[in-house]
């Protein structure tokens, strides 16, 4: 599972959040929102967006990783005060340049918005749509809409037998019981 903001649904990837400038030279300090800080150095380019405007196009000088965070020196920020105007913009780059994971692992936001199905021997049912994924490290939970409420499913392999994102659908087998404990 990786972790990753579920803002709105666009073609781009957050991977950080300026907080303030950092140095005298232009540079910033960012809050790291990616699994995957390291890659943020080969990129050549990033988009700053502001919640507003379009994203914006701007060359990545260099990236260091200093205490949990990124240190950026963009393109054309060469001071405190270029630099103070960055404040809160996130960096993102293009949902086709993030991360290749391994099998059986999946972004959080591919998975909201997958259907749902329950496989009991020869008959299956719609459960909902998954809303949201909740947890960390390998403990995860799929918060799946349905009709009778909010339903937590384990994100477990003998629990969820198959996760097609291309079909946008999730088979799960629950435990006798598991629905009872989400009421």
């Amino acid at each position: 599972m990786k972790a990753e903001p579920l803002a709105e649904q666009s073609a781009d990837i957050t991977l950080a959040r300026i907080l303030r400038p950092w140095g005298r030279r232009g540079e910033v300090a960012a809050e790291i929102l990616t699994d995957f800080p390291e890659r943020i150095r080969s990129f050549r380019s990033v988009l700053l967006f502001d919640g507003r405007n379009p994203p914006r196009s701007v060359g990545l000088r260099s990236c260091r990783l200093h205490l949990g965070q990124a240190v950026l020196h963009l393109e054309g920020i060469d001071s405190i005060s270029d630099a103070e105007r960055l404040r809160g913009l996130e960096v993102r780059v293009p949902l086709s340049e993030r991360a290749p994971l391994p099998a059986g692992r999946y972004y959080i936001s591919d998975l909201v918005g997958c259907e749902v199905w329950e496989s009991a021997q020869d008959f299956q049912t719609r459960l909902g749509t998954v809303k949201n994924v909740d947890g960390s490290g390998d403990a995860f939970h799929l918060v799946v809409e349905s009709a009778a409420g909010e339903v937590l499913i384990p994100m477990a392999a003998e629990i969820c037998t198959k996760i097609d994102i291309s079909a946008r659908r999730i088979e799960v087998c629950l435990p006798e019981g598991l629905r009872d404990l989400n009421r």
